[in-house]
């Protein structure tokens, strides 16, 4: 092993029982282990964050099969690249083609591998770290086995921490001792490379010949970076999405920005918070800004492709204008005072006249007698009764004061002046 090698590469395994992690694609009796077990490896695309080990599973599978193994990026390759390991391959009769970031091959680039995946004459191995459902051509995409790759946990990630203090042909060299390591964790960012190469970093910058006692405090003045500590299952995670909640409510978009940024400098899931907003816009804006759920949602779908990095664009742009929207809690309030009426007066019986019939006999019982089609009246409306007997004239919806609601008010109180207090 080169010790010039970043530890990463240094303790990057060459066979699946050393490997942190992905048990459900690589530990006993696993769908992956099972065909590497067999030697029938199809082509396939691991998807999964940065950091996960989808290179290291290539490594391995190459390894272990002992096949020939060819390596592209797709930031760096061209079609000629492709053409030119497939023939090589064909040399050689058959190859483990590697194309890291295969999300950023174009349709031209993806096209030129379908020939040789469908034929066997590669095996193609993709990494991405984006769906590949919106990323590869569905013609590759029925060509090859989709295995995801999971993030790894905090468990994990100390592990590798500890095999490289005890295994790593440099480290182990040296008396290290791991005092805390949220710091180490928070600031990878859950990504195995990063975390591993940023603790070496840390500890050569104590003197060789002397002990080595890493902390939090330690690693955020080495790597330069300062950083919320952020326990993503403790009492902060919930105080600092409710401050976020909390700034968008009372309108203060640079509050929201700051909370947002907490959240994201301390690795919080991008759909935890984009769910959080996907709902604070029904819940706190409703019917005051009905754009609100249609960006949040929109949103949601986008982080969710994305990912870390750019993903903080994404929702830098929903909670700043979120928090800038006019608000209004009336749905919010309607379907409360709903629900409670429900659970204290129980099944209130459906009206006759707004049943459904789908039978003569249930005409004959007078289901859906005497009901008025809206569409067939001035203005599309009759003053119809649509709550039960009891509860006539039961306000639950009041529109907020706001300019879009108080349209809706006015809309109302037209057309229910006699019934409802609008």
């Amino acid at each position: 092993m080169n010790a010039q090698a970043p530890l990463a590469e240094r303790m990057r395994p060459s066979v699946l029982d050393d490997l942190v992690g992905q048990e459900h694609l690589t530990g006993a009796n696993s769908i992956l282990r099972k065909a590497i077990d067999h030697r029938k490896i199809p082509s396939m695309i691991l998807w999964g964050p940065p950091g996960t080990g989808k290179t290291t599973i290539a490594n391995i599978i190459a390894g272990t099969l002992q096949l020939p193994f060819f390596t592209l990026s797709a930031i760096s390759s061209g079609v000629k690249d492709v053409r030119d390991a497939i023939a090589q391959s064909l040399e050689l009769n058959g190859a483990i083609l590697f194309i890291d970031e295969i999300h950023r091959f174009n349709k031209g680039q993806q096209d030129a591998l379908l020939g040789a995946v469908e034929k066997g004459t590669i095996t193609l191995i993709g990494a991405t770290t984006e769906n590949p459902s919106f990323e590869v051509n569905s013609a590759l995409l029925s060509r090859c086995q989709v295995y995801v790759l999971k993030p790894l946990d905090a468990k994990d990630l100390v592990v590798l921490l500890e095999q490289a203090i005890q295994k790593d042909v440099v480290l182990s060299e040296r008396k290290i001792t791991l005092s805390e390591t949220e710091a180490l964790l928070n600031i990878s960012g859950g990504d195995a490379r990063k975390l591993l190469n940023l603790f070496e970093i840390v500890v050569n910058h104590f003197d060789a010949d002397k002990p080595v006692v890493i902390n939090n405090d330690t690693v955020m003045k080495i790597a330069q970076k300062r950083i919320a500590l952020y326990d993503k299952t403790g009492e902060q995670h919930y105080d600092i999405i409710s401050a976020f909640i909390k700034s968008m409510r009372g309108s203060d978009p640079n509050g929201a920005i700051y909370w947002l940024a907490r959240m994201i400098e301390g690795g919080e899931d991008v759909k935890f918070i984009a769910r959080r907003m996907v709902i604070f816009a029904s819940e706190d804006i409703g019917n005051a800004n009905p754009t609100a759920i249609v960006l949040a949602n929109s949103c949601f779908e986008a982080v969710n492709k994305i990912g870390y990095p750019e993903s903080r664009i994404i929702l830098a742009q929903c909670a700043t204008y979120l928090a800038s929207s006019h608000k209004s809690n009336a749905s919010y309030m309607a379907i409360e005072e709903a629900i409670a009426i429900v659970k204290k007066q129980g099944d209130l019986p459906v009206p006759l006249h707004i049943r459904n019939a789908p039978t003569s006999m249930m005409k004959n019982m007078g289901y859906g007698k005497n009901y008025k089609y809206a569409h067939n009246y001035e203005d599309n409306f009759t003053n119809e009764e649509f709550l039960p007997d009891v509860l006539s004239g039961k306000t639950f919806y009041e529109p907020g004061k706001n300019p879009r609601e108080e349209e809706l008010r006015k809309f109302l109180r037209l057309r229910w002046k006699e019934k409802y207090n609008y």
